[in-house]
């Protein structure tokens, strides 16, 4: 298993265990990772229906094109997704107050390494 497979195993694990940290967030995230340790990815939040699985979502409300470190660095709270964004590390598709969310989103779900 890829360190990407672990990091998305961890947050579904986080997210089905905990879906009450992201209580009122409905969304739909596809998360195109490119680089050595590259692949589509997507979470669903959805309640206690919330999880992350591997390959495209059927209908993404945001999608995320970033580099599979810069992915790393801003799991771990190591990057600013906003200014990712503005810096061109980052690039969004679709509903862009949910990118904004994001940030949030996995500071709630810190993962442990």
């Amino acid at each position: 298993m890829t360190e990407l497979q672990e990091i998305f195993q961890e947050i579904d694990e986080a997210v089905s265990d905990k879906p009450n940290r992201i209580k009122g967030v409905e969304a739909v995230y596809q998360f195109n990772v490119n680089g050595d340790d590259s692949g589509t990815y997507h979470i669903v939040f959805n309640g206690e229906k919330s999880y992350a699985a591997k390959g495209e979502a059927e209908k993404a409300d945001c999608t995320i094109t970033m580099s599979t470190d810069d992915f790393k660095k801003m799991v771990d709270g190591n990057l600013n997704g906003t200014k990712a964004f503005m810096s061109g590390r980052l690039k969004i598709k679709g509903n862009m107050a949910l990118a904004l969310k994001l940030q949030d989103i996995l500071s709630s779900y810190r993962l442990a390494k």
